[in-house]
This record gives structure tokens, C-alpha cells and sequence, in this order.
């Protein structure tokens, strides 16, 4: 079983972990408190929320089953060896369950709050409509052979596959709008921040072991990482560069309430 060999290592490794815990924990309120001010969601994409709980639920499976069954655990020393630390900490799992209830309660402003036309596209349904069976079909291929791992590894790979996909729908709304109204950039300014404090806790662990197997190993939190940073920059960029608030403020007419329900980037293709 793999032990921290430094101290100040496994210290070092906690306090990263923590880090990109608190910070993206805290980056779901922004976006919450946003809504509840305005009484409205107009502006965030409903499609970006609803491939958002399905990224953080297979998140959670996945977290959970490595930090708790100890045959999945045994699997994976099987797989990547004896001495190697196991790549989920505590605030992996606490992160991930916080998660899944705060883009929920987001979900549930969606459907309590002004719409203004908007809804989630067909397109979006269909893809969760293929992502979960495909999930459940694993799931019957890995009880027979009890390929315990393989399994979680598929709710990994579905968690990277919706990191990818979810943030598209709202980076095309911020594009075809021209403005980041509605959409709160204090969530990723947080998450950018929780980024890069992930990858700090990785690159600690394996400097520690002296082996890059933390990263390969656990493909599905590095590619999260990488994935996240690269959107929180280009939506950092809309925001403050292509799209800031002022030209958002000059362009606005009286009769700009009843222009933000035309959006359509969320609507059937």
C-alpha cells in the first residue's frame, strides 16, 4: 500500500487539495446568488446545467466507489501496482457531493425563475439519453466478471466526456449574444483557481512518489482539470475583453427585457 515518503509532501498535497475543494465549492454560489437577486436565469444556458449534474453525479460514482470499496482500490494496485497511492483524497468525494446538490438547487431556480423562452434543446437530451445507457450497459458487462474498476473507469470517462461538451452551449449563447449577462464569471474565476490548486495536489503526489502515474492513473481528474482551465480562460476572455459589462450597459435599450428571451443557443438545433 502507498505511503506519503515527505511530510511536508503530504502537507503540501492537503493544503492544494483543500484549496480547489473551497474554491470550487464556493463556485456554484456566484451563479446561485445571481439568479435569486435577479429572479430570472435568462442568459445561463440550460443545456450548460443539465450536462453539468450528469458530469458531477458520475463524478461522485466515481470518486466514491475508488476512496471506498477496497476491491475497486485492490483493482487498481492490481493495475498500476502495489505502492502506488490511491488518486482520490476526501475533498475529491466532499467536492463532488456538494456538487451534484448545488447544481441541482440551480436546476430547481431554472424551473422556479424567468426563462424568458429559454429551455433545454433536444439535442442536450438526447446526448444524456445515450451517455446514461451506455453507462448502464457497462455496468451489466462488469457484474458478470466483477471488472470492479473498468466500470468506475467508464463513469470517468462520462464525466470527462460532459466536461467537454457542457461548457460549449454557453460559450456559443455568450458568442451569439454578444454579452455574458446573466452568467456569472465570479463561478469561473473559482473554478479557475480550483484548476490549477488540482493540479498542484497531483504534481505534489507525484514528485513525492517519484512517479507520474497519479496523472495517467486517474485520467479522468487530470483531463477535468485541463479541460476546465482552457474554458475558464476563453470565458474569461468574453467577458472582460470581447463582451465587458460596459459595452453590455451602452448597448441596452428600454426594450432589452424583451430582447434576452429571443436567445435561441439553447433551443432545438
Amino acid at each position: 500500500m502507498g505511503s506519503w515518503n515527505s511530510t511536508e509532501m503530504e502537507v503540501f498535497s492537503s493544503v492544494f487539495g483543500w484549496i480547489a475543494f473551497c474554491a470550487w465549492s464556493i463556485s456554484f454560489y456566484p451563479q446561485v446568488v445571481l439568479n435569486f437577486k435577479r429572479r430570472s436565469v435568462v442568459g445561463l444556458n440550460f443545456d450548460f446545467v443539465v450536462l453539468n449534474l450528469t458530469k458531477h453525479s458520475s463524478y461522485l460514482i466515481y470518486n466514491a466507489s475508488l476512496f471506498f470499496s477496497s476491491a475497486v482500490q485492490r483493482q487498481y494496485r492490481q493495475k498500476y501496482g502495489s505502492d502506488e497511492m490511491i488518486p482520490v483524497a476526501a475533498n475529491d468525494v466532499a467536492f463532488s457531493i456538494h456538487a451534484v446538490v448545488l447544481t441541482a438547487f440551480t436546476l430547481f431556480q431554472i424551473a422556479i425563475y424567468d426563462r424568458g423562452g429559454q429551455k433545454i434543446s433536444k439535442t442536450s437530451i438526447s446526448i444524456l439519453s445515450v451517455a446514461w445507457l451506455t453507462v448502464i450497459i457497462c455496468v451489466f458487462v462488469a457484474i458478470p466478471s466483477h471488472s470492479w474498476l473498468w466500470m468506475v473507469s467508464c463513469f470517468s470517462t462520462l464525466q470527462v466526456v460532459m466536461t467537454v461538451i457542457k461548457y460549449i452551449p454557453q460559450a456559443v449563447m455568450n458568442f451569439q449574444r454578444k454579452s455574458t449577462m446573466g452568467f456569472s464569471i465570479g463561478n469561473i474565476l473559482l473554478d479557475l483557481v480550483g484548476g490549477l490548486a488540482n493540479y498542484g495536489q497531483m504534481a505534489v503526489q507525484s514528485l513525492d512518489q517519484n512517479s507520474w502515474v497519479n496523472f495517467y492513473g486517474n485520467i479522468g481528474k487530470t483531463l477535468l482539470s485541463l479541460v476546465s482551465i482552457f474554458f475558464d480562460l476563453l470565458f474569461i476572455l468574453q467577458h472582460y475583453v470581447l463582451y465587458p459589462a460596459v459595452k453590455t450597459v451602452k448597448s441596452s435599450s428600454p426594450d432589452m427585457s424583451r430582447q434576452e428571451p429571443l436567445v435561441t443557443s439553447s433551443e432545438d438545433p
